[in-house]
């Protein structure tokens, strides 16, 4: 049985890349999230977890896929991926992404 989704486990971790803080300079948001999660549930967990008004949610998802494990030798399938662009209403902010320099 797996677990239903709360605003929790709906975002994973905030992603930290060189891209993702320059997009959190025009407003938007880059967020690992759970695959079964939809767009509404995403836009519901951002707004109550960071207190924002989302304006566009852009989903990207990643399948899964097989690779040979140097360790073992056998073939090892990797999950399925899901990161979700969020842009948010403009001078707001999520604390998260405050170390940035304006």
């Amino acid at each position: 049985m797996s677990t239903p989704l709360t605003h929790q486990n709906t975002i994973v971790s905030p992603v930290i890349t060189e891209k993702s803080y320059a997009l959190a300079a025009i407003d938007k948001y880059v967020f690992r999230v759970d695959p079964r999660a939809s767009k509404y549930q995403i836009k519901k967990a951002v707004e109550d977890l960071f207190k924002v008004t989302v304006l566009d949610i852009n989903t990207v998802k990643q399948a899964s896929r097989i690779v040979k494990s140097n360790r073992s030798g056998r073939h090892v399938t990797l999950s399925t991926k899901k990161k979700a662009i969020v842009k948010i209403k403009a001078g707001q902010k999520i604390d998260i992404f405050s170390t940035l320099k304006a």
